[in-house]
């Protein structure tokens, strides 16, 4: 094994050992699902978001792909689609990170601290903008109809992971074709 496969599977089991639910597809650790929580003190506390994650070839040198599979409200992670706009990590990826700390520090902050500047989800950052107690409440909704733990930790079959969770969603290729929607995956 080539010392850029045992980086990944060395994230990968590190993931698996501070306790975050990893779920390899095909027994792979260049692609698996990930268990995120929302951040105790945010709207988003009591959510669960399955992500997807897929490490290139050239991981760690080339930045990883992370995407929501269910739906989440946030001004910075587009809602069908599921691709985070997060411009300076992008921008700053270094194979010196710790790809643990992607889900130890960095989504739980974006959860915590939108960035309406520079977002995904126009609604998101309307009301974010303009009524915060609307925002929240949006959130919380959210979180009861897509992010239930129940429903989210109980449904990682493979088949599942693969459909994503979006399939009540309408097609969200044609909901926002800007360059931020496909340049919005996480690649840190």
């Amino acid at each position: 094994m080539s010392s850029l496969g045992k980086r990944r599977e060395s994230d990968a089991m590190t993931l698996m050992m501070r306790d975050f639910i990893v779920e390899l597809i095909d027994d792979r650790t260049d692609e698996f699902i990930v268990i995120l929580r929302g951040p105790t003190g945010s709207p988003y506390k009591g959510g669960v978001w399955k992500l997807h994650v897929q490490l290139p070839d050239a991981y760690p040198y080339k930045p990883p792909s992370i995407t929501f599979m269910n739906k989440i409200f946030h001004p910075n992670i587009h809602e069908h689609l599921g691709t985070i706009c997060l411009n300076v990590i992008d921008k700053d990826w270094s194979p010196a990170y710790e790809f643990v700390k992607v889900f130890d520090i960095i989504l739980p902050q974006l959860l915590l601290y939108p960035n309406p500047s520079h977002g995904l989800n126009e609604d998101a950052i309307f009301l974010l903008m303009t009524n915060k107690e609307e925002f929240e409440e949006k959130v919380k909704e959210y979180c009861v109809l897509y992010a239930k733990e129940e429903d989210i930790i109980g449904s990682s079959s493979r088949a599942e992971i693969l459909d994503g969770d979006f399939s009540d969603s309408e097609d969200a290729s044609s909901d926002d074709n800007s360059e931020d929607a496909v340049a919005g995956v996480l690649e840190l």
